[in-house]
């Protein structure tokens, strides 16, 4: 017996977008839920994500996206909630998705770091939303960009996105947001350790948390002097390093004003038109190579992928070759085009 179509998620996603837009937590939690439940495992919320991506496309593109990271200790929770409280004394809508490491018993996120930006709890003007990593080595989630576009759609003037700290890996966050702030802290670590984690080729804004700690000044310095050697062109933004004591507030307003400079710079060169459309580039190759790998799986390649894979490990056959054999299976789209 065949199973009753689905029905049409349109005209609920239509009412769940109408609703976020005017600025209903509740209705912007339910997509973002939908975005989260999207997986290739389940189709019906795959349906659902494309309905809500059609739905918000013409309403994104306000926000500007900034991207919080540094490695673990360095105070990033304390931070984006004295940040927040700074945005708010502007009048600035903020959203906050927090990347939380995935729990190892449910793979949903810990909550941590809502637990410690609660003093916003009751404020209408902020969203704070934590999503579980689910063991993605960049330190967000696949689902990461679409939750921000989400966001961006309801009206948010700024969405902070505050990853997982995992250290080298930490370089994605450069590839989703507008504006890249790395922290550090005294006693984290050297320059040279800053350096090998790749912080130096990612940051926009580097930030010296903890301030009122000696060694402050010296982590500073060592920042200066390695992003001196760097190869910039003259004109390049040129990423300030700024103090902060995040649990007091000191050095906040600073940071947001640097982060409005950086926004500015970035509409006139016409840098953020070009750094949104690398990313949208990303999102499309990370969707396209998604629903190959779900091709794969309908036409029962899985056995021919370890038949393949039996042959290149034996020998008889080398990677690339088995490769396009595998490329080869895919079902071509209608009209006969390439897949």
């Amino acid at each position: 017996m065949s199973r009753p179509a689905e029905p049409d998620p349109r005209g609920q996603v239509d009412d769940l977008v109408a609703r976020a837009r005017a600025g209903e937590a509740r209705a912007v939690g339910r997509l973002i839920s939908w975005v989260e439940d999207a997986t290739p495992a389940s189709p019906v919320f795959s349906q659902r994500l494309r309905a809500v991506m059609a739905a918000l496309a013409p309403h994104v593109g306000h926000a500007h996206v900034v991207g919080l990271t540094g490695a673990p200790g360095v105070g990033k929770s304390t931070s984006t909630s004295a940040l927040v409280r700074e945005l708010r004394g502007r009048g600035r809508r903020v959203a906050v998705l927090a990347i939380d490491p995935s729990s190892p018993f449910s793979g949903g996120a810990l909550l941590g770091d809502r637990i410690r930006m609660g003093d916003h709890a009751l404020d209408s003007g902020v969203f704070i939303r934590s999503m579980a990593s689910r063991g993605h080595l960049g330190g967000l989630s696949w689902t990461t960009p679409q939750a921000v576009r989400v966001l961006d759609a309801a009206g948010f003037d700024v969405v902070v996105i505050e990853t997982v700290g995992v250290g080298q890996s930490e370089v994605e966050i450069a590839g989703l947001a507008d504006t890249t702030v790395v922290l550090l802290a005294p006693g984290m670590g050297d320059g040279i350790q800053a350096a090998k984690a790749g912080i130096l080729e990612i940051g926009d804004v580097y930030v010296v948390n903890k301030a009122d700690r000696d060694g402050a000044d010296h982590v500073r310095r060592d920042l200066r002097s390695m992003m001196a050697l760097a190869d910039r062109p003259p004109e390049a933004w040129k990423p300030p390093i700024l103090k902060t004591v995040a649990q007091t507030g000191e050095g906040l307003a600073e940071v947001a004003d640097v982060l409005d400079r950086h926004h500015r710079r970035l509409t006139a060169s016409g840098e953020l038109v070009r750094r949104r459309a690398r990313r949208a580039r990303d999102e499309i190759e990370a969707i396209a190579l998604d629903d190959l790998r779900r091709s794969w799986g309908r036409v029962g390649t899985v056995e021919a992928l370890d038949g393949l894979a039996d042959r290149v490990a034996a020998g008889d056959l080398d990677p690339y070759a088995a490769a396009d054999q595998l490329l080869a299976l895919a079902p071509k789209p209608p009209g006969g085009g390439p897949a």
